[in-house]
């Protein structure tokens, strides 16, 4: 069962297609990976997914339109999603930057306000990600990694059906590097959540993906299982070069 369809969108920035004419879809569950050289498209993307960009084409998430959408309507669907560079409310401790997106997420679609349900949905999350004994830490006091995991905790709390998680590993340690994966593993299967992830990093993002897609100038070149997609010529020319793997 698909959670997500993309039908032929294309964002336009004057004259430059960032995405061109793309589809694809996202099975209920699974962790889907995208990848592909810089200036691709890929947050372009997200941005779209998100209600950031106004785009031609179609979106549908668990069943609905959601093209025309802004992006608090998109949230309160059920899709969250982070950022390359972490974006939180710097002034404030890791527990109310938690709570905004406790009270602003999927929840709020119905406009109710459970303060117990939050503060519930706010311990697990904490738990899970082990920020436990952080929650009176100003953000801004965070090293870099647990600001990333301090940003994904939000996304967590807002309660989402479909997690985008853009180029979540960039700057960290090869150690950092293997547990954040593990999280994204461990959210998958203990929930499973939907997610996308957007990683330069080949090596784990076929660790983490059941499917990748590959794209270059805003054009899918591939989409299969990672075995698949990393045997193929046309995405090996892409990061390797024309000859370069010969």
């Amino acid at each position: 069962m698909n959670i997500l369809e993309v039908k032929k969108v294309t964002q336009r920035f004057g004259e430059l297609r960032a995405v061109d004419d793309l589809s694809f879809t996202v099975e209920k569950g699974e962790v889907f990976g995208i990848a592909g050289p810089n200036g691709a498209g890929k947050s372009t993307l997200f941005n779209m997914i998100t209600g950031f960009y106004r785009y031609t084409g179609e979106i549908i998430f668990d069943n609905i339109n959601i093209t025309k959408l802004r992006p608090h309507q998109i949230c309160h669907k059920g899709i969250a999603r982070t950022f390359q560079i972490p974006q939180l409310f710097l002034t404030l401790p890791v527990s109310d930057n938690l709570r905004v997106g406790a009270h602003f997420g999927a929840q709020s679609g119905a406009r109710t306000h459970d303060v117990a349900g939050e503060e519930e949905n706010i311990k697990e999350v904490i738990d899970l990600l082990g920020l436990s004994g952080k929650e009176d830490v100003l953000t801004s006091h965070l090293c870099l990694y647990d600001k990333k995991l301090t940003m994904l905790a939000v996304a967590l709390a807002t309660k989402p059906k479909l997690l985008l998680v853009d180029e979540p590993i960039g700057g960290l340690s090869p150690t950092e590097t293997k547990q954040f994966m593990g999280l994204i593993q461990k959210i998958n299967k203990e929930s499973g959540l939907t997610i996308i992830i957007i990683e330069h990093l080949m090596k784990a993002l076929t660790a983490l993906s059941k499917r990748m897609m590959i794209i270059e100038n805003g054009k899918r070149i591939a989409l299969d299982t990672p075995e698949k997609v990393c045997c193929d010529e046309r995405v090996i020319e892409t990061y390797l070069g024309r000859g370069k793997h010969a």
